[in-house]
């Protein structure tokens, strides 16, 4: 009888690869979907803030679009930068990161 769990085994993530495709994919979609949104929604409650013509109001959504910028900028940069970090940390190693490094790619490409 075949076992179910060996069926994908070869490949470069013990059969998890078409998983790890997907949250490849979702990964790369939110990078750039929430920092739009994030802008979006910041330069709107701009918008609205200057049609009021509150100065108090124009302060502080001001405050908010710098601060969803910095948000956006950390949502689009800190999967990289984990990313770049975790290449470096698997580079030369045998075992665990070096298979973590070979599934990431296959799902990648």
């Amino acid at each position: 009888m075949t076992n179910l769990f060996l069926i994908g085994a070869m490949d470069a993530c013990g059969g998890l690869l078409p998983i790890v495709r997907v949250l490849v994919q979702v990964i790369k979609i939110l990078m750039i979907v929430i920092p739009i949104a994030l802008i979006l929604l910041g330069t709107i409650d701009l918008g609205k803030a200057v049609i009021a013509s509150d100065d108090k109001e124009v302060k502080a959504a001001q405050s908010r679009l710098i601060k969803r910028f910095i948000y956006a900028a950390l949502i689009f940069f800190v999967p990289m930068l984990v990313g770049v970090i975790m290449n470096i940390v698997s580079v030369g190693g045998e075992g665990d990161t070096a298979s973590w490094e070979n599934c990431w790619r296959a799902a990648k490409g």
